[in-house]
């Protein structure tokens, strides 16, 4: 069982950035593919990012060149850069895990518990 665990959500004035992480407890944590998604007050969850186990990412078309998805294999850690943030991207934000994924699929087995991003003035 992987155990997913993100911080550094918060209040943020637009046009701010936060960077989000999430710990992963895995021992194997360089085995899995990585994503974030997000979830908007009365939306659907959305699929935000992906990191791979071998390390290409992909990143949602609407949120490129805001938003970067990285990851620190020796931390077992993986990062969400946020910049020029704007109320529509006030959330909560998941990571997730699948073992040896595929980068572009929205499926995957283990869930975080979710960090709060709030975005006004």
């Amino acid at each position: 069982q992987v155990q997913l665990v993100e911080s550094g959500g918060g209040l943020v004035q637009p046009g701010g950035s936060l960077r989000l992480s999430c710990a992963a407890s895995e021992r194997t944590f360089s085995d899995y593919t990585m994503g974030w998604f997000r979830r908007a007050p009365g939306k659907e969850r959305e699929f935000v990012a992906a990191i791979s186990w071998r390390g290409t990412t992909y990143t949602v078309d609407s949120l490129k060149g805001r938003f970067t998805i990285s990851r620190d294999n020796a931390k077992k850690t993986i990062y969400l850069q946020m910049n020029s943030l704007t109320p529509e991207d006030m959330a909560v934000y998941y990571c997730a895990a699948n073992y040896r994924g595929n980068l572009y699929q929205t499926t995957y087995d283990y869930w975080g518990q979710g960090t709060q991003v709030t975005v006004s003035s």
